[in-house]
């Protein structure tokens, strides 16, 4: 049975008549790195904010390792959050700025500072000042920063966002390292599914404040996965006709469409049975939906 560490029960925020979160319920798994995925205004960044004690939320509820309303405060310790700017100090080096919060959680130690920096990617960097610092590197402190006090959720928004594609794959590289060597839950939002997908165990996808659909890896890989495609005037005559070829991994999506996900290199054999048994075919193909195209079909307006 999965153990959630994060459930939210028809969380919603209200700015005046606009509702920017609408009675979501996501449910993060321990040890998941958990995508939430949705265009820009979806809602994303006012969960994680509410999540990470930065907002309250209007109604609904949320629950943090089985703690939740004012028991959330024995737990809040457990979770830290980068969300926004990662608030560095600029004339100070990346050593010196984990310092000062190792310092606020009685962190004591030059190995445990040195130890973050090598996990991030940042121990060669000496004492050059973070105001010139790269976009990347200041994400890669952000994290650190994060990190300080070994949290048990990391909340991410958006971390690769403005990134180098170089940037995009050290960050991702260093997320999966740092969830695997240190146990760490994490929840990431992004707008970009494509490159999500080569980090994240879960997902979330959002569409005008609500959760249009949660899902593991393994369901997205299998959704956008190649299989043949019939337009078919008779889907329910045509099942008929492929269970009696044997054929059983199909089913009927719409009401001239079947998605076959075995057998693909028989599609002309498929064509002419379905055709032999008095099947019209108007189309058939072996197709394989993107990444992108499903993120744009389940948020489409």
């Amino acid at each position: 049975m999965s153990e959630y560490i994060l459930q939210t029960h028809d969380l919603r925020k209200v700015y005046g008549d606009q509702a920017a979160v609408d009675g979501i319920d996501l449910k993060v798994e321990r040890g998941a790195i958990y995508g939430l995925i949705g265009k820009n205004g979806a809602g994303k960044t006012t969960t994680l904010k509410m999540i990470g004690g930065l907002s309250a939320p209007t109604s609904g509820s949320f629950s943090l390792f089985g703690k939740s309303g004012a028991e959330l405060a024995q737990v809040r310790g457990r979770v830290s959050c980068l969300i926004e700017d990662p608030g560095l100090f600029g004339n100070l080096s990346a050593y010196e700025n984990l310092k000062a919060k190792c310092l606020c959680y009685g962190i004591k130690g030059d190995d445990y500072i040195k130890k973050l920096l090598a996990l991030v990617g940042l121990a060669d960097v000496g004492k050059k000042k973070t105001k010139h610092f790269s976009l990347g590197m200041r994400q890669r402190l952000g994290i650190a920063l994060a990190m300080v006090g070994e949290p048990d959720l990391l909340v991410l928004d958006e971390p690769i966002n403005g990134l180098d594609p170089e940037g995009i794959v050290e960050i991702r590289d260093m997320l999966t390292q740092v969830s695997k060597e240190k146990g760490i839950t994490i929840l990431i939002s992004s707008h970009i599914l494509e490159e999500l997908s080569k980090v994240a165990t879960h997902y979330g996808i959002m569409s005008k404040g609500r959760l249009v659909e949660q899902l593991t890896a393994e369901e997205l890989s299998e959704r956008c996965s190649l299989r043949i495609e019939a337009v078919v005037d008779r889907p329910e005559f045509a099942s008929t006709v492929l269970d009696g070829m044997g054929i059983t991994n199909y089913k009927v999506t719409d009401r001239e469409t079947i998605q076959i996900s075995e057998r693909l290199e028989d599609v002309a054999y498929i064509n002419r049975e379905l055709n032999a048994a008095g099947v019209l075919v108007s189309k058939i193909a072996v197709n394989n939906e993107s990444l992108e195209s499903y993120f744009l079909s389940r948020t489409a307006d």
